[in-house]
């Protein structure tokens, strides 16, 4: 008689020497016809590749941004919670929807109205055809402003998106003169001890200059408004305020000059770029900048504040770029250098964004080494002008987070 697999109930026996026989020969039993359907699985698949494409397929794992929810409906205003690009996209469909139903109305009209159809007038029907569909696709193109990359990204942020509302509240954000270099003053709370951190933090921003203030006893304490004011009588365009808990950031103020607004941030996990394995040091070169992932209306006004501390014409020959890329409301922040190497044979080829590999790369790969500091932002309020006390109005708040916002795990608000 063969070994069979001993059933529940039987791991209950009263006997506790039998009861742990009676477990190891239930897991071994299980343990086998695990192993048993695994390689009958993998002949299945062996036989039938498709077997398995559905299966890695079935049970693909969702996180938390693939079961993200969007709010319902057209709302674009700061608090709504909508995807812009998904928006403009559903917008431009039903545009294009309308305007093909009133052609189809007008040219059945004109077929009900022309008894007499001979080949003059069908000729001249098809041009007319062809001539409206030549003005949809000029439109189509028209639209269509960015140029497809050869390995585009699924995350990439399109300040362009921007709603029209956003950009009437914030004039001096969003105006049409262009705006100058960008000129940051960096500064602490008051009776300050992370001074090293600062001067690091500065180093992040071109064009930035860090003034400690005072911790004497009898040093007049500035308040942020004053600050604001001699910053803005010597042409500075932002001012970055950080706080500090135990002698390590934890906090973020970012005054958008000379009116607002300001943002206000949270730091954690704060790490120096002398303490990254592998790290490198850093240059004076301009960086690139990469907005990874803000999508909301108020994700893109976050956007739009770090758009205007760093100046648009990067210094290519520095190779170094700046990453905020946002994940779940919280936007880490990354400082890189990179090397375009060639592939090594343990290394895959690149991938687009369908998962097919890309033609003309197959060879190359990107070396990257992190020079710090390595940190992560939350965003907290938003003031419409300088700070809360230089906020004024009913809509001084513009927006803030509140506890209950995390309430549904898979609501964000950037």
């Amino acid at each position: 008689m063969g070994f069979t697999k001993p059933p529940v109930q039987a791991l209950k026996a009263a006997n506790k020497t039998k009861r742990q026989e009676l477990y190891i020969q239930h897991k071994k039993a299980s343990g086998k016809e695990r192993r048993e359907a695994r390689h009958r699985r993998r002949k299945a698949e062996n036989l039938e590749p498709a077997l398995k494409e559905a299966r890695l397929r079935k049970n693909k794992t969702l996180t938390l941004d693939q079961k993200r929810v969007w709010d319902q409906g057209d709302d674009d205003t700061l608090g709504a919670q909508v995807d812009l690009d998904q928006l403009r996209r559903r917008q431009m469909e039903e545009a294009e929807a309308e305007e093909r139903t009133v052609l189809d109305a007008e040219m059945k009209d004109d077929e009900d109205d022309e008894d007499d159809n001979d080949s003059m007038l069908e000729s001249e029907d098809e041009e007319d055809e062809e001539t409206k569909q030549a003005a949809m696709e000029k439109q189509r193109d028209k639209r269509a402003k960015r140029d497809n990359s050869i390995a585009p990204s699924t995350t990439s942020t399109n300040l362009d998106l921007t709603p029209a509302a956003l950009a009437l509240k914030f004039p001096t954000l969003y105006s049409d003169v262009p705006t100058p270099d960008p000129k940051v003053l960096v500064t602490t709370s008051l009776n300050s001890t992370i001074h090293y951190e600062a001067q690091l933090l500065s180093t992040l921003f071109p064009n930035s200059t860090y003034i400690p203030r005072s911790a004497h006893r009898y040093g007049h304490k500035y308040s942020l408004r004053e600050i604001c004011k001699y910053a803005i009588n010597r042409e500075y365009t932002a001012v970055l305020l950080i706080k500090e808990d135990l002698k390590t950031p934890t906090g973020m103020s970012v005054v958008h000059l000379p009116a607002g607004p300001t943002f206000h941030f949270s730091i954690s996990n704060w790490i120096e770029g002398r303490k990254l394995p592998g790290h490198g040091n850093p240059t004076n070169h301009y960086p690139e900048l990469l907005l990874s992932n803000f999508k909301t209306p108020l994700g893109l006004l976050t956007a739009k504040i770090f758009q205007t501390l760093f100046p648009p014409r990067p210094e290519f020959q520095g190779r170094q770029v700046i990453t905020l890329h946002n994940q779940r409301d919280y936007i880490f922040v990354r400082r890189h250098r990179y090397v375009f190497r060639e592939k090594r044979a343990s290394e895959k080829s690149i991938v687009g964004a369908d998962g097919i590999e890309v033609k003309g790369v197959e060879g190359i790969r990107a070396g990257l080494q992190e020079l710090g500091p390595r940190f992560t932002l939350k965003l907290r309020r938003v003031d419409k002008g300088i700070g809360r006390a230089g906020s004024e109005g009913e809509d001084a708040t513009q927006w803030e987070w509140k506890a209950k916002m995390e309430k549904d795990r898979k609501r964000f608000n950037l």
